[in-house]
């Protein structure tokens, strides 16, 4: 696997070092906080978007009635 040779355990090490180092210790907890708000967030956004679309694919009453003829 390409990705599993890339992303290892010790890349993941270094990053969450430098994570540390760039942000300080304690701002790391609410960096983390943001992040799962966030994606919270765009879930609920996404689960609202799907409904709304699938609201909006029946066709309306007045749709499916046809127009009066007017060649009498």
């Amino acid at each position: 696997m390409f990705l599993g040779d890339i992303f290892g355990p010790d890349l993941l090490i270094v990053v969450i070092v430098v994570a540390v180092l760039v942000f300080g210790g304690s701002a790391i907890p609410k960096l983390a906080k943001n992040l799962g708000s966030a994606k919270s967030e765009f879930e609920k956004g996404l689960k609202e978007a799907k409904t709304t679309d699938t609201s909006t694919d029946k066709p309306s009453p007045t749709a499916e009635t046809k127009a009066p003829d007017t060649d009498k």
